[in-house]
């Protein structure tokens, strides 16, 4: 799909290419095929509810029909320790959008549908200490995840935003991808304390952390244009500098995307001297937002395996369930969707969508 420049405010955003975008396969037929087979019902059974709203076991399939007004969710549901809670039925979930209960017309556990995925790498200077680290861990976690029919992508924010590499199910060119980041400060020298001068965070140029920037692009140029199980990590401290949207425009963009977000906060905390830094709050209003969550993992290298192992497993245990909303209007205003389960177990989604047309 063409990709153009988004101008905001006077400025161009857009993804700088550093590598040849490969082709993806055309049309979306494969990807809707995968869709219909691993709900619990076929779609067309779905618009003929019997009295009880289970799907007759003799309509034929050949009437399959895909029904663009479904909304789909992807999350997890965990216990009070934080554990994840597998084998649960459609009976156990109860689905509310603005506060009105909706039927859930397919579910299942353990969703084997396609997996795209967005690495997103800081490579600012705040990162000089623990970048090597990042590397190490994020290109084993995409080994140990990336089946062949999943794809994924890497980006790196610093002064500019970088796609290092497109779409692929190859984790050599994703690692080849992932190493090939480089700490970029926009022409600062090394050393001192953020923003004194001299420091890792240009003092002359705005433009230092395009956190913010990077989730936007990454939403809209990448994730937007896919269908299926979508989720963007994100390897930073938190910190935002320069960049041209805000923290709401970022979450808007994500949801928009129908993207889980996890936010890997790796931060060296002696790098910021006395202020600290402060980016873990906007962080957790990203990832909750989403649907995802942030790990604090400081610069510890053990921390960050088991961050990429607990999102592993989380990834593998998902739910999906899906549902035609009562309110059909696509006026584009948020809806807020809340998923309980009947035991009070806590679900681990998204707040809601935006009622928007799909574009095809």
């Amino acid at each position: 799909m063409p990709r153009f420049p988004l101008v905001v405010a006077g400025r161009t955003l857009s993804l700088r290419f550093s590598k040849r975008r490969p082709s993806r396969p055309a049309g979306l037929l494969p990807v809707l095929l995968c869709l219909l087979i691993a709900i619990e019902a076929p779609l067309a059974r779905a618009q003929q509810p019997s009295s009880q709203d289970q799907p007759d076991q003799n309509q034929p399939t050949a009437t399959l029909k895909v029904n663009v007004d479904v909304v789909q969710l992807f999350f997890n549901v965990k216990d009070k320790k934080g554990g994840l809670i597998p084998n649960l039925t459609r009976n156990d979930f109860q689905v509310s959008e603005d506060g009105k209960p909706q039927t859930i017309k397919y579910f299942a556990a353990e969703s084997n549908l396609p997996l795209t995925l967005g690495i997103l790498i800081d490579s600012s200077g705040s990162q000089q200490n623990v970048l090597e680290m990042e590397k190490e861990v994020g290109g084993a976690f995409l080994n140990d995840i990336l089946r062949p029919k999943d794809e994924a992508f890497v980006i790196s924010f610093d002064v500019d935003v970088d796609l290092l590499q497109d779409f692929t199910s190859s984790v050599h060119l994703l690692k080849e991808a992932l190493n090939s980041a480089k700490i970029n400060i926009g022409g600062g020298s090394a050393g001192g304390i953020p923003g004194m001068g001299g420091g890792p965070v240009p003092v002359s140029n705005p433009r230092g952390t395009l956190l913010y920037d990077a989730v936007y692009l990454a939403s809209h140029d990448e994730l937007a244009h896919e269908v299926g199980r979508k989720a963007m990590i994100l390897l930073t401290d938190g910190e935002d500098q320069g960049s041209q949207l805000n923290i709401k425009d970022a979450v808007e963009a994500a949801q928009k995307s129908d993207s889980i977000v996890y936010v890997l906060l790796c931060a060296d905390r002696g790098f910021y001297g006395f202020g600290g830094y402060s980016g873990e709050g906007e962080m957790k209003k990203m990832t909750q937002e989403t649907g995802g969550r942030v790990i604090n993992v400081g610069n510890k290298l053990d921390k960050l395996r088991d961050a990429f192992d607990q999102i592993a497993n989380e990834l593998r245990s998902q739910y999906s369930i899906g549902y035609v909303p009562t309110n059909r209007a696509k006026d584009g205003t948020f809806r807020k969707v809340e998923i309980r389960t009947k035991d009070g177990y806590k679900v681990q989604a998204r707040s809601g969508y935006y009622a928007v047309a799909r574009q095809d």
